[in-house]
């Protein structure tokens, strides 16, 4: 990466990236250029700005060496030009800023956007570490993708539920259950009073249940709780599949025998997800991601891609929901964090906002927004929290919360729907629901035994540990 300062651009032989014009510091980004924020951790002796013109290059148009047939094409409107590198105080980090012209894209391709951004790069030797925050997506790229298959507001109206949380959760054991034996669980929790039950990422089509009796079994327990509360109840079916033959079969017949809504794993992939999404739109059933996988990459602070990116990426492939963390749970998840993912899946048009984790503004040119989901070790007890940190547009999950209720499955649903309930009740009412949650929930249990047995079991459990991925900015204190 280092050769003779006064090196001729089109000299054969290796030439510094940043002197091929992959380091603009004066470059203005142009409204229709996708940004994005590496972070990277330069090897000794490597210059932050030449790191970062690497990056550029290699993610766009670079070799390590001089190329001919760069002229024949206007390369300097195809190079990434990284414009700015910020050290991150305290730290061997930088933030690397970089613009990526409009026409390096192919339209409504997640396949293709993430190939260039993060398909070699990351491997480069020049670098200890990589990370991708962030991105800003333009709304002239916005536009070339179909979005949520319905989104937040559409998912409401197909269920007739408004102004609170919609409750879920994940049949437990996940592993294991007959057919039958799956559905009983499923009708026990819905009849209780939540409004989902779901498949878990790896409940596919195993010997000890096949995907169609499951379905089938399911189907039946969702109608006749519908049937029961008066209420529209659904089931995340799991289509995820060895193939696209298989997903389409495992969704048609999911519709077949009326389930309002499917699921799918994040590990099938971009264009995998993209498909489904298409369906699901055509055919009128929501569609819930299951980010099975993702801590694989996203988690460390230092390398990989950042969930907030991952958000972005599955708002354009078009999925209804994606879980994105719950704070209070047995899952990573920063409060500050958090709510730049929930910003980031809900929000329509926002600046950028450094505490929360995000570096660039955003305008979603009306794309629907996705119903974030929050789940993993969460309970009755911590729904003036939830509903504070989380707001109403989302699904709170309440798997063990529910499944490991002492007076039964049944029970456990009810304590968490009259937990919100009473949440929510507070809150329209003027009250100070945060701080007085815990009196709230408490008078709540004086006339239910189901939500009083749920807090005696869980009042003490937390799951207090230092994030792995907090923001580098704090909000000011105001006093």
């Amino acid at each position: 990466m280092t050769t003779e300062e006064n090196k001729n651009r089109w000299a054969a032989g290796v030439t510094p990236y940043s002197k091929m014009g992959y380091w603009q510091p004066d470059y203005q980004p142009k409204d229709t250029d996708i940004l994005c924020a590496f972070r990277f951790v330069p090897q000794e002796g490597v210059d932050p700005e030449e790191a970062a013109a690497a990056v550029a290059g290699e993610s766009s148009t670079a070799t390590w060496t001089v190329v001919w047939t760069d002229r024949l094409t206007a390369h300097e409107h195809y190079q990434a030009k990284a414009y700015r590198v910020v050290p991150v105080p305290g730290t061997d980090q930088y933030i690397a800023y970089i613009a990526y012209d409009l026409d390096l894209f192919e339209e409504g391709s997640i396949a293709n956007l993430t190939a260039s951004i993060i398909g070699n790069v990351f491997g480069f030797k020049a670098l200890k570490s990589l990370r991708l925050e962030d991105m800003r997506i333009p709304p002239h790229y916005v536009k070339t993708f179909q979005g949520p298959a319905h989104g937040i507001v559409m998912e409401r109206e197909y269920l007739n539920k408004y102004g609170r949380p919609l409750l879920g959760a994940t049949v437990k054991p996940k592993l294991g259950l007959s057919a039958r034996n799956y559905a009983r669980v499923v009708y026990e929790a819905l009849r209780g009073g939540l409004d989902f039950t779901k498949d878990d990422e790896n409940i596919n089509s195993q010997p000890f249940m096949r995907w169609r009796d499951r379905y089938l079994f399911v189907m039946e327990a969702v109608n006749k709780a519908t049937a029961d509360t008066g209420e529209i109840k659904g089931h995340y079916l799991n289509v995820t599949a060895a193939t696209m033959e298989d997903i389409y079969e495992r969704a048609d017949f999911a519709k077949q025998i009326g389930s309002p809504i499917i699921m799918i794993d994040l590990i099938v992939g971009y264009t995998a997800i993209q498909s489904i999404a298409k369906w699901a739109r055509k055919n009128g059933v929501l569609l819930h991601l299951h980010r099975a996988g993702h801590s694989t990459y996203t988690r460390q602070k230092t390398h990989g891609v950042s969930f907030r990116v991952i958000a972005k990426w599955m708002r354009l492939a078009g999925v209804d929901h994606i879980h994105a963390g719950t704070v209070l749970g047995k899952l990573e998840g920063d409060p500050r964090t958090t709510a730049g993912y929930y910003q980031t899946l809900r929000g329509m048009k926002y600046d950028a906002d450094p505490t929360i984790g995000l570096y660039f503004e955003q305008d979603w040119a009306s794309l629907p927004g996705v119903m974030p989901v929050a789940s993993g070790g969460i309970h009755a007890g911590q729904m003036h929290q939830l509903i504070d940190l989380l707001g109403e547009d989302v699904v709170l999950q309440f798997g063990g919360g529910t499944f490991g209720h002492p007076h039964g499955i049944a029970a456990g649903a009810a304590a968490n729907r009259i937990a919100c309930e009473a949440i929510i009740q507070a809150r329209n009412e003027g009250r100070d629901y945060v701080n007085e949650g815990p009196e709230i929930l408490a008078e709540a249990a004086k006339w239910s035994p189901a939500l009083r047995a749920a807090l005696d079991t869980w009042k003490d459990v937390t799951f207090n540990f230092e994030s792995t991925d907090t923001p580098d900015v704090l909000p000011t204190p105001s006093f």
